[in-house]
């Protein structure tokens, strides 16, 4: 079964930390034991496994995506919206995370996060559990 994680970005370009909201349906649908495959269905959005101890990080992450992904490239593209596809290209659009003992196999300060490149918007995080 497939869950649906909504998520509504609130800037142009943001991570987001969705580790809990996916431990909460690891809770409540998921197996002790297996594989967790985090999906994003959008072709301006990705989903990275990175640090989520110091919120510094995130910033680090966009202010380098940004400056190597330039808005004022000539792009052609005709929605404007190119380096956002750039950057989820890059990132990648799923990622998958062990499961063991009902609880996400994640190191001491990963997190998982939605990647937002073109907000903001109304976004959906796709979820699968498989029992292992």
């Amino acid at each position: 079964m497939v869950h649906t994680l909504e998520v509504k970005t609130t800037k142009s370009t943001e991570l987001i930390d969705i580790t809990a909201a996916i431990q909460e349906l690891l809770s409540k649908h998921g197996p002790l034991d297996g594989v967790c495959y985090v999906y994003v269905p959008h072709t301006t959005a990705g989903v990275t496994i990175n640090e989520n101890a110091d919120p510094s990080v995130k910033g680090d992450i966009l202010l380098v995506l940004n400056k190597l992904i330039r808005d004022d490239e000539p792009y052609r593209h005709g929605e404007g919206n190119s380096p956002a596809h750039i950057k989820a290209s890059l990132t990648g659009a799923a990622a998958t995370v062990l499961v063991d003992s009902g609880r996400l196999v994640l190191g001491t300060w990963q997190g998982v996060f939605f990647c937002e490149y073109d907000g903001p918007r109304r976004r959906q995080v796709k979820v699968n559990f498989l029992k292992g």
